[in-house]
């Protein structure tokens, strides 16, 4: 079976990653406006939405809201990290959500809705870490409580059924219930041009 065309740039949903470039994956609640705030990023490749962190494989998007997978709703971005840096992909996490909530995002409840980063390297670890702790603090500062978002490996990524793939394109007027908190994260990256 054949992957989808992703309906913004045109190219297979498993189309190979060219030399150079990365991946990053993000849950930040509903996955639909989540996946439209990355394909919008300049220097951002493909985006795809699924499911990840949880137990069991290949899951339905009916099963993962049923709560008993484990699973979060998340975004795959695929980067040209000369163009766009990991850093300014955790710039977008951070200040277009709420990592304090748990496992919720504004009228959005369950774990499938919960925080989450996954890591492919060292790098982004490190980089995630330290992004974390930094909005944690500014956060705590604006009256926050603790951040709740969970920092994990990358393990598998579950795309999920097609029409869900870049809804908000197929349905400009949909449900996207995206809210940061208003406190603006830094960009840590050293080569401020991106």
């Amino acid at each position: 079976m054949n992957a989808p065309i992703h309906r913004i740039f045109g190219r297979p949903l498993d189309a190979e990653i060219p030399k150079g470039y990365d991946q990053a994956i993000f849950g930040m609640g509903c996955y639909w406006g989540v996946e439209r705030l990355f394909w919008q990023q300049e220097g951002v490749w493909l985006t795809e939405v699924g499911f990840a962190g949880g137990t069991a494989e290949n899951p339905s998007y009916k099963q993962v809201c049923a709560g008993g997978t484990g699973h979060a709703e998340v975004v795959r971005v695929v980067y040209d990290s000369s163009r766009v840096s990991y850093e300014r992909l955790l710039q977008i996490f951070w200040e277009n959500h709420d990592p304090t909530q748990g496992n919720r995002q504004g009228n959005d409840v369950g774990s499938q809705y919960r925080s989450l980063i996954m890591v492919f390297n060292d790098s982004q670890k490190a980089a995630a870490e330290l992004s974390k702790a930094d909005y944690g603090n500014r956060l705590a500062v604006q009256g926050y409580s603790d951040i709740t978002t969970q920092i994990l490996p990358a393990g598998p990524f579950w795309r999920a059924e097609d029409d869900h793939q870049q809804y908000l394109d197929r349905y400009p007027d949909g449900y996207c219930g995206l809210r940061g908190t208003g406190v603006k994260a830094p960009l840590t990256d050293i080569a401020e041009g991106y």
